[in-house]
């Protein structure tokens, strides 16, 4: 069982990885009880691509070495990690990357991104 977010950007949390709030490191803070609704604007962006940048500067060359895993993995687990060279922590902020991309690309594609996420 996975735990996933929709609205204008869909997927799901990467498990044991993602928090369900992880969004808000992109500077929103979610809405619960049971789910998280988040609102980004269009005035939003610089502070997504801001986070995004640093996310960047934390994976530095282990991006491209995360890249290629997933290029030939459909799949991980901590053994797999181990014998790639990958903590678990990098492989956290690998996924937040990802998600600080879809919300990026939308408010750039539609002027906002909205999403609920499961709690």
């Amino acid at each position: 069982m996975g735990r996933y977010y929709s609205g204008d950007i869909e997927g799901k949390f990467w498990f044991a990885l993602q928090s369900s709030d992880c969004a808000d490191r992109f500077g929103k803070t979610g809405q619960t009880p049971s789910y998280i609704e988040y609102y980004f604007e269009a005035e939003d962006l610089v502070e997504v691509e801001e986070e995004i940048q640093r996310i960047e500067t934390t994976l530095g060359e282990f991006k491209e070495k995360i890249d290629k895993f997933f290029e030939v993995n459909n799949g991980w687990n901590d053994q797999m990690l181990a014998d790639n060279g990958i903590s678990r922590y990098l492989l956290s902020e690998y996924a937040d990357l990802y998600l600080g991309y879809k919300i990026r690309d939308a408010i750039k594609e539609n002027g906002s991104c909205q999403f609920t996420a499961e709690w």
